[in-house]
């Protein structure tokens, strides 16, 4: 009987094989104190506006993007300033007993993560918004400009069209 010499390839998913289920845990537990995502802070941000509700979401959310960017559009309510600053300004725009959220344009950028970093060797608590901007837009949240306030409507690929995404 002939012998197949075909090599199997491994599943490229399983090539490395899953962490344990509580190494896993331990993993998710900690990205979460890390990160927040775009549909979370403008859940809290919303309830603060809210008439009835209280009006501070429990953190401060910052714009680590130039000038020229802030005024291409921003997250309402947010404190603009720029990573370059932060060592300079940041105590006497913030408190270091209010935790932080730092933003900047997208995935594909990693300014929020450096704002974020300056902020921690600074002694703020802090946490970087998964997403930044370009996620803030793409979900249909309101954001201001330099001419007002501004909305688009959501992207299917990246927002529930309707009802909430249920994660």
């Amino acid at each position: 009987m002939p012998t197949s010499t075909t090599t199997q390839h491994p599943n490229p998913v399983l090539r490395t094989a899953p962490a344990a289920p509580t190494e896993a845990a331990a993993y998710f537990r900690a990205s979460l104190r890390f990160h927040a995502d775009v549909a979370d802070v403008a859940a809290a941000l919303a309830t603060t506006r809210t008439p009835g509700t209280p009006g501070d979401p429990g953190f401060v959310l910052l714009d680590s993007r130039s000038t020229e960017s802030w005024d291409q559009g921003h997250i309402p309510g947010a404190v603009h300033l720029p990573t370059a600053l932060i060592p300079e300004q940041a105590e006497a725009l913030l408190d270091k007993s209010v935790p932080v959220v730092t933003y900047c344009w997208g995935p594909g950028c990693n300014g929020a993560t450096r704002a974020a970093l300056a902020l921690a060797e600074l002694g703020y608590q802090v946490k970087e918004m998964l997403g930044g901007f370009e996620y803030w837009v793409r979900e249909g949240f309101a954001y201001e400009t330099w001419q007002g306030p501004e909305r688009r409507d959501a992207d299917p690929l990246s927002a529930p069209v309707a009802g909430p995404c249920g994660c």
